[in-house]
């Protein structure tokens, strides 16, 4: 398994740089294989999701459709997939941040009764409380 950078994942999807992404795609669609996946890590992901949603102003929705894409790509393997899947899930129900959603998410399968936080619009996803 070879782990991937978000730069990686970033030059690939908003294709900014044309050298850089020529390499990306090389690499996410030609060299990885069922026997020799490329890894997403959990912070990797969220690190995207934030560079796309602030950097290049990506709508929710196509984050949410990019995130499938890695999710359903045989040669790639998401760090906490089931988590990964039910933050989804939870974004297609509200209109909350990929972000948060994935923050409120791993927290609840990790055992937390509750992830407190200062941003309202968060507080919106279940098992999310405002710290007061």
């Amino acid at each position: 398994m070879i782990g991937i950078d978000t730069s990686v994942l970033v030059r690939h999807f908003t294709q900014d740089d044309a050298e850089q992404a020529a390499v990306a795609g090389r690499f996410l669609l030609r060299d990885l294989s069922n026997a020799r996946p490329g890894h997403i890590s959990l912070v990797a992901l969220a690190e995207m999701c934030w560079v796309l949603r602030s950097r290049y102003k990506t709508a929710r929705d196509e984050i949410i459709t990019i995130i499938e894409s890695l999710l359903t790509s045989p040669n790639l393997c998401v760090q906490d997939e089931n988590a990964v899947w039910a933050a989804l899930d939870e974004c297609e129900s509200g209109k909350v941040s990929v972000g948060d959603a994935l923050i409120a998410t791993v927290d609840r399968l990790h055992g937390c009764s509750h992830t407190v936080s200062f941003d309202s619009k968060a507080c919106g996803i279940s098992g999310m409380m405002l710290l007061r």
